[in-house]
């Protein structure tokens, strides 16, 4: 069983990334160690370009993708993590995939809409990057492909290209994926209440320092109810992400308050504040230990992708022998 998944890095991963994908995903990442599979992990740097036209930005959001998903519990010895620009044999095989892949099949693509709709350019980039998506998924043989609700389309392509050069090649070259739909979380509510989103600017990061951490937790939109009145936990923001990081336990005792009154908002606000920062208080430590050793993190990322090539260039060489062009050497 091979697990496949990719993240961009447009930003700093907040907590609606966080406990939206980033937690099953590494979840999933113990699938990889069974049956003699992998769980391939990969920042997606070559997608984000359609939105980044600054190379120190995306370095850095590339580094800091790294950093957060290791911190965060991704295990390379279970996990193979990687660039999407270190893998080559990917950008070789879209193209395959574009001389089989009809016009009419991107054109149906909601994100491509979507996009377009919110005033992105209409470049050929934003236009077949379901195309680059489908070969990420098809150079590995990818059993499992974790995808939110929003995201089955995209799976979807990939197979209907996969059956497509099957086809017209009569040769079974690519393993058609299956989807994984994520466990739905209840919204994840930003500082405005509305759900957290980066094009929203009301996300609270995961590795925020300290300080500025309050700050966000503190600004979080509340309505007026006086301290000494009772509340109601479920229409209260605060509540609604504390109940994310709490325990059953937790989550009944500060319920309680909120419905016996004599609590003002800023103090439920100070109790969320303090158990996001203790429970992702490991994930700080070892991010703050790789952010002083990034070395060890780029030789994770070679090694990473070193695992990627040798699985892309096999299924490249059968895409590439079904077409009748000269296999690659290794």
């Amino acid at each position: 069983m091979r697990v496949l998944s990719g993240i961009q890095p447009t930003g700093r991963f907040h907590l609606g990334n966080y406990f939206g994908a980033i937690r099953q995903y590494i979840e999933l990442q113990k699938h990889g160690s069974q049956d003699n599979g992998q769980a391939f992990y990969f920042i997606a740097d070559l997608h984000a370009l359609t939105t980044i036209r600054d190379a120190e930005e995306l370095k850095q959001h590339t580094q800091d993708a790294a950093l957060d998903l290791l911190a965060l519990g991704l295990d390379p010895e279970k996990a193979t993590l990687y660039r999407q620009s270190d893998v080559p044999e990917v950008t070789e095989l879209t193209w395959l995939l574009m001389t089989v892949t009809q016009m009419s099949l991107l054109e149906k693509c909601v994100s491509y809409k979507d996009k377009i709709a919110k005033g992105l350019a209409a470049d050929a980039g934003l236009f077949t990057y379901p195309v680059l998506m489908a070969a990420d998924i098809l150079a590995y043989d990818s059993n499992l492909v974790p995808v939110g609700q929003d995201q089955i389309q995209h799976l979807e392509v990939t197979r209907d290209i996969a059956q497509r050069f099957n086809h017209i090649y009569k040769s079974e070259v690519f393993v058609l994926p299956k989807g994984h739909v994520l466990q739905a979380t209840s919204k994840v509510p930003g500082t405005d209440g509305e759900k957290m989103s980066k094009s929203y600017g009301n996300t609270i990061e995961i590795f925020e320092r300290p300080k500025k951490l309050r700050k966000k937790f503190m600004s979080i939109k509340t309505d007026s109810t006086g301290v000494e009145d009772p509340k109601d936990p479920e229409a209260c923001s605060v509540f609604t992400l504390y109940k994310l990081f709490a325990n059953d336990e937790d989550q009944a005792a500060l319920a309680e308050r909120y419905r016996a009154g004599g609590m003002g908002y800023g103090e439920a606000k100070q109790t969320l504040y303090e158990k996001a920062l203790d429970y992702f208080g490991e994930a700080r430590e070892r991010r703050e230990k790789l952010e002083g050793d990034l070395n060890e993190v780029e030789e994770i990322l070679q090694a990473g992708a070193e695992k990627a090539r040798t699985k892309a260039r096999e299924v490249l060489n059968r895409a590439r022998d079904a077409c009748g062009l000269r296999p690659r050497s290794s």
